[in-house]
């Protein structure tokens, strides 16, 4: 799941496009600083600050943004984003393949070529047929819990279940070792799209059984793990079998990534405001709202990268649980939640934006309104008390609210607490860690009735954000991302007849209007729309905030003003 929420920075988050602004400027050409102001050289060792480690390592597995990020230095994909500021860093481009695909059959099939040149860090040749097993074990119950484009799009037997257990997948064909062939379920326009999610990484066909590639994954892109520490390090180094003639996008900078994870955000905001020793050489995430006053020097300005990170944080309503299968009860806790607090939470207007709708302001197609007004969006308290009568809840209810093991998300879970217990509605909060959070809250059986989650689209497409959340047919037992559990039959029906469309724009346009009928059903609150404001080591080059994650920086792009200190 692009989950926000995510998420902000590059530890969990994914974005689609907006331009980035601000600072000490977030502009710039592929291969040039932004905020730092100069290129980036060959070489060093860029350091990464970070709150919580990675979700998967195995690209089946993994699906938030800042995961996603990561995954490019170590892996390809038929297509991949761009590697560029604002817009052009949303465009879909060839990376394994030689196109972003050949439809034929009214877009039901899909033909990519593969390049020539292409070697996994072993030595062995990337095929056609390494391509299909990555894609297979997109089906496998317990390890195909990530992207779920390929299960939604590709067709198979309602009893396939991956390549260990269930063997080969017919519909997807390898006539020769650099073809690949996509049967669809239906036509779709925008598969060469698609075919850039993790669940496309090549993987050497047999292998990845299990977590083996959660501690050991097999590299086809610039960068092959060195050393990793679950929860506290990881160290990247270069995969000598990679070749650059074959790669339009990674410009692969720095020799050696090094992450450290599991350190206090208020530490990672000291430890970059400071920038000595390592830390010059060092990214991390969004800065802390109480570190906000502290980067407005000017000195600190230039080191300053900010933007709407194109995701939306919302409260998901389990519609499976009582009460909150009632559609009154949802469209009270809409009008109760006071989004001024939770904004207050997250860090004020610096880091967030007040969200109305599901789809953020920077999708395409997206429509701007208010389904649930309320003053100055500090809650209705009437209004939401009228429908709760209405309901026969006058007197409240108890529910279970989920959130991170994260200082903001805690605050934020505590703000709609204290906005809901006017209307005696008992909010109890579950802490989950946050490494393991979306895995916890994507498994149906370990829902609760709420939680704070988001989502970030997965391509500059509708498409990628409210089918994934909101369509009924794709509920699964774990990699879940429906998490409101929606099946309505008419939300159905239109992401049916919207994914007939076959001008991109018009489907683009109808899903803004579906935005209204899901928010009539009152399945989330949208929260907010939250903005990236990232500080850098001074040493740091190359450096953008890239929309298609999140608005985090570009890995694939970054590196070291001067590799010599």
């Amino acid at each position: 799941m692009k989950r926000t929420s995510k998420l902000v920075g590059l530890v969990a988050t994914a974005a689609l496009a907006l331009t980035a602004c601000g600072g000490g400027g977030t502009s710039g050409t592929k291969g040039e600083a932004a905020g730092p102001g100069a290129k980036a050289v060959k070489g060093g060792t860029l350091q990464v600050l970070a709150n919580a480690g990675f979700s998967h390592l195995d690209p089946a597995r993994g699906f938030d943004g800042g995961v996603n990020n990561f995954y490019r230095l170590i892996y390809r994909t038929l297509t991949t984003q761009g590697a560029a500021p604002g817009a052009d860093g949303t465009k879909i481009v060839p990376d394994l393949a030689t196109d972003t695909g050949k439809p034929t059959d009214g877009g039901k099939t899909w033909t990519f070529t593969l390049k020539d040149g292409l070697f996994f860090e072993t030595g062995a040749p990337i095929t056609s047929a390494d391509v299909k097993w990555g894609v297979e074990r997109a089906w496998d119950p317990e390890i195909g819990i990530g992207s779920p484009y390929a299960k939604q799009l590709i067709e198979a037997p309602a009893s396939y279940q991956g390549p260990y257990k269930s063997g080969d997948l017919p519909t997807i064909q390898t006539p020769d070792a650099k073809t690949i062939v996509f049967h669809l379920k239906k036509p779709f326009a925008d598969f060469g799209s698609v075919v850039a999610q993790n669940t496309f990484t090549p993987i050497p066909k047999g292998q990845g059984t299990g977590n083996t590639l959660d501690s050991k994954p097999i590299a086809s892109g610039p960068y092959k793990l060195a050393e990793y520490k679950p929860g506290a390090s990881l160290k990247l180094v270069r995969n000598d079998k990679w070749d650059k003639k074959t790669d339009d996008v990674r410009t692969a900078n720095p020799d050696v990534f090094q992450w450290t994870f599991g350190l206090d955000p208020a530490t990672i905001d000291e430890r970059m405001i400071a920038g000595q020793g390592t830390d010059a050489d060092a990214i991390a995430g969004t800065v802390q709202a109480a570190s906000v006053a502290r980067i407005q020097t000017p000195q600190l300005k230039q080191r300053t990268m900010n933007g709407i990170n194109g995701c939306t944080t919302y409260l998901g309503l389990n519609t499976t649980k009582k009460p909150l299968d009632d559609v009154k009860v949802r469209q009270a806790i809409n009008l109760a939640v006071n989004k001024q607090t939770v904004r207050d939470a997250d860090g004020g207007s610096a880091l967030a934006e007040l969200g109305t709708s599901i789809q953020p302001p920077t999708l395409i197609g997206r429509v701007d309104y208010d389904p649930y007004p309320s003053p100055d969006h500090k809650g209705d308290a009437d209004g939401a008390r009228k429908l709760l009568t209405e309901a026969g809840f006058a007197n409240g209810f108890t529910m279970t609210l989920d959130t991170r093991a994260q200082p903001k998300m805690q605050a934020m879970a505590v703000a709609i607490q204290q906005a809901l217990e006017p209307l005696k509605i008992t909010v109890k909060i579950n802490t989950i860690d946050t490494a393991t959070y979306y895995e916890v809250i994507g498994t149906t059986s370990q829902q609760h009735d709420a939680a704070i989650t988001g989502w970030c689209p997965d391509w500059p497409s509708g498409a990628t954000f409210l089918p994934p959340l909101f369509d009924g047919r794709n509920i699964t037992p774990k990699g879940n991302t429906n998490l409101s559990q929606l099946n309505d039959p008419g939300v159905n029906a239109k992401i049916d007849e919207i994914s007939k469309l076959a001008d991109v724009t018009a489907a683009n346009k109808a899903y803004g209007e579906l935005d209204k009928q899901i928010m009539a059903l009152a399945p989330i609150v949208p929260l907010l729309y939250e903005k990236v404001l990232m500080l850098v080591g001074s040493n740091i080059g190359g450096a953008y905030l890239h929309d298609g994650f999140s608005g985090g920086i570009d890995l694939v792009s970054v590196g070291l003003k001067d590799a010599s200190k």
